[in-house]
């Protein structure tokens, strides 16, 4: 059997993509509300700061900075998998492993994780977040994606007002007010992130 290593580092910012086992389904934004209760439940018990979070039909991308002397994503993860899966039950075939670990077959057993190196590496995969729905045809303009944290991130004064326009001029990435973010910032109240739909759904405030 195959033995992965991820680097941890405590009080790091990560980038991850996490995906469903059957690509092309509409699964997760079908049952986003699912999701936000999955998140939102695991982050009340281990609360991390959110710096980017983009729902895609069949898998996702997020951006966190856990806390100090904390480490432990992958944990995080498999709490969050392991209650959407229970709530939207069994889905599309599973292999004998799977059945034999009790899996329901409906994400990828692992996941993407990249340990973000410095300040520019943060802000490349915050506005690779921002703008991966544009990249899959699934919108024209990152802000006419609704389960994308960029939505928050407009509201806190984050986003160049470029962004709001249709794709068609220079490429996304050279948008970018002061930064996405600091990488590793203290957290200003982890109370701020205390509900998934203010990160995940840009109607709510």
């Amino acid at each position: 059997m195959t033995n992965y290593r991820r680097i941890r580092f405590k009080c790091g910012s990560y980038f991850f993509t996490v995906a469903l086992e059957r690509r092309g389904s509409r699964l997760l934004i079908d049952h986003i509300d699912d999701l936000r209760a999955a998140y939102a439940a695991t982050w009340r018990a281990n609360p991390w700061r959110c710096d980017a979070f983009v729902v895609l039909p069949d898998h996702l991308h997020a951006v966190w900075t856990l806390p100090e002397g904390d480490a432990e994503y992958g944990t995080r993860w498999r709490l969050i998998k392991a209650r959407f899966s229970r709530t939207v039950g069994k889905f599309g075939h599973r292999s004998p492993s799977k059945c034999e670990k009790r899996e329901r077959g409906i994400w990828q057993r692992r996941f993407w994780e990249h340990t973000i190196r410095d300040q520019a590496d943060f802000n490349a995969h915050i506005r690779y977040c921002w703008g991966n729905p544009v990249k899959h045809g699934l919108c024209d303009a990152p802000t006419d994606w609704p389960y994308s944290s960029i939505h928050r991130d407009i509201r806190l004064g984050k986003v160049d007002p470029e962004w709001t326009r249709r794709m068609g001029g220079p490429h996304p990435s050279q948008y970018l007010v002061g930064g996405a973010g600091k990488m590793g910032a203290e957290h200003p109240s982890y109370g701020e992130m205390r509900s998934i739909a203010s990160i995940i759904e840009g109607t709510h405030s």
